[in-house]
């Protein structure tokens, strides 16, 4: 009984739980990617409209204050030279005040600090010496000012912009100004404090001591609080975002800076307020994948027997590999789907890929690892081909002159790195028919077939005065010697053929080295 409730593990229930488990996986994935995607979509989005409305406000505050300051250089230029008619102040700052509705008081100061004129009067400063921290630097430091949110003598928090007054003559006078206050009704205050939001949002300003100057909760305005924008990221960026908490809240925010007044808008929303609309998202993408998931899952059922057989067929092929006519076992199986087709290309991929392997390893053995040529091995075996097609060719034996004391003074890594340069240099003169090899050390041969003794004594003229002409990292100038013989079939064997440039050498070497002699040569030099 136990036997019959046990699950088969057979091929075809193998594909059935893969194809469960692989549907599961994927719809699972799909939903965590959907949903990381859709959240991280959401928070750029409206971190990208914070920032732009906290730009677009900042942009309005700073012409705002151009404005104003222009106002009051206006002001300043009119009443220059009638800071006695206190007829003309007054009428000046009354207009100031109540044309444009920019300022909340409007006062003139002359240059020792003492109120001329004000408006409106009921503020009762007229003649009063005034020691506030925004008058004090507007008079010391004589050019257009807007103070940091300070007290004023009536104890309002506000700021104070400021325009100094020369006359004509370009004398000192005072200065005309105009505050504004951050807890009363005010263009500014309008303009910045009235936002009203249904998804948490809001909007706060700072100064440059992160004292909040506009926030929808009044008992905020003057309070210092934690900078929600680190100052080194304000004086990188005039306008950006970032991910914040406020009160153990996290929140998106999007800011931008007035650089004239030195202030910092932030428009915030709660990071749960603008993921909301993704559960509902996720909710919609669950409900039309899993009917398409058990269809899935009905499907792979009725594939998983026809899949079965072909694969079966190929594993069993796949133990049999090194016989010789697995290949054409392999390819008699039909398969009729892609990746059976793909399993089946890949085993006959392989069976070649082994023989390929095999040649590979064939080619190894004939080559030397240093320098990449042929060695002794694969020397004999191109000598055999040239023996039976009796191809006539010119061998040049070459050797490095006073190798030894490269090694002896640079070191036997230099020696390397020597011998593998000559190796390239051999090469790039070499025709494409032509054969280099490294006979061992500092020595080596080139083979050049159909050549004639007098064309291959050029060839090695040319490779002598290419090696000499080459400075060599470290070691400076080198040279070789090179001696030249030539085999003609039937006529001498190849043990003479390479004896014969053996003796060439040899005689290049006694000659001075850095040398070429033939064959012909060196024997008319023995003979005398």
């Amino acid at each position: 009984m136990l036997r019959l409730l046990k699950p088969r593990n057979d091929l075809r229930t193998l594909i059935t739980l893969l194809a469960v488990a692989s549907i599961v996986i994927t719809l699972a994935n799909s939903l965590y990617a959907s949903w990381r995607v859709q959240r991280q979509v959401l928070i750029e989005n409206t971190l990208e409209s914070n920032r732009v409305y906290a730009t677009k406000l900042a942009s309005t505050t700073g012409l705002f204050f151009q404005q104003v300051q222009g106002q009051l250089a206006w002001s300043a230029n009119y009443i220059a030279d009638k800071l006695d008619d206190d007829a003309v102040l007054m009428a000046e700052v009354t207009r100031l005040r109540e044309q444009t509705n920019s300022f909340n008081s409007v006062l003139i100061v002359d240059q020792y600090g003492r109120v001329k004129g004000i408006s409106p009067e009921s503020l009762k400063l007229r003649g009063v010496q005034l020691h506030t921290e925004a008058a004090k630097e507007a008079l010391s430091e004589r050019k257009p000012l807007i103070s940091k949110p300070t007290l004023s003598a009536a104890n309002n928090l506000m700021v104070f912009v400021s325009w100094p007054i020369w006359s004509k003559s370009g004398e000192y006078q005072g200065y005309i100004g105009g505050t504004i206050y951050l807890k009363k009704k005010s263009i500014l205050n309008e303009l910045l404090g009235a936002q009203f939001y249904r998804d948490g949002s809001s909007l706060m300003v700072t100064d440059g001591e992160n004292r909040v100057l506009y926030h929808p909760d009044p008992r905020l305005l003057g309070q210092s609080v934690m900078p929600l924008i680190p100052d080194e990221q304000r004086e990188q960026q005039q306008n950006g975002y970032r991910e914040v908490m406020r009160d153990n809240t996290p929140m998106l925010a999007g800011y931008a800076v007035v650089p004239v007044a030195n202030w910092t808008i932030i428009a915030l929303k709660p990071t749960a307020a603008t993921l909301q609309p993704l559960s509902g998202l996720l909710f919609k993408v669950l409900t039309h994948s899993v009917p398409f998931a058990l269809l899935t899952l009905l499907c792979a059922w009725l594939m998983a027997r026809w899949i079965a057989l072909p694969l079966w067929q190929l594993a069993r092929k796949a133990s049999q590999m090194d016989t010789p006519a697995v290949a054409s076992e392999i390819n008699s199986i039909r398969s009729w789907y892609f990746e059976a087709a793909q399993i089946k290309r890949a085993m006959l991929t392989g069976i070649s890929l082994v023989q390929e392997k095999i040649g590979r390893l064939k080619v190894e053995v004939q080559t030397d690892p240093m320098t990449r040529l042929l060695n002794r091995r694969g020397l004999s075996a191109v000598l055999e081909y040239f023996v039976a097609t009796q191809q006539p060719f010119t061998v040049l034996a070459l050797d490095i002159d006073h190798f030894k004391r490269v090694n002896d003074n640079w070191g036997h890594d230099t020696g390397d790195r020597v011998i593998a340069s000559i190796a390239s240099l051999l090469q790039d003169n070499a025709r494409q028919g032509d054969v280099v090899c490294r006979n061992g050390g500092e020595e080596f041969l080139m083979i050049l077939p159909g050549t004639t003794l007098t064309h291959a004594s050029e060839v090695a003229e040319r490779v002598r005065e290419a090696v000499f002409m080459t400075p060599f990292p470290v070691v400076g100038q080198l040279s070789i010697s090179i001696g030249v013989a030539e085999w003609q079939p039937m006529q001498q064997t190849l043990e003479q053929v390479f004896r014969q440039a053996d003796n060439a050498l040899y005689e290049a070497k006694h000659a001075g080295r850095n040398c070429v002699m033939t064959a012909n040569t060196a024997l008319a030099d023995v003979a005398n």
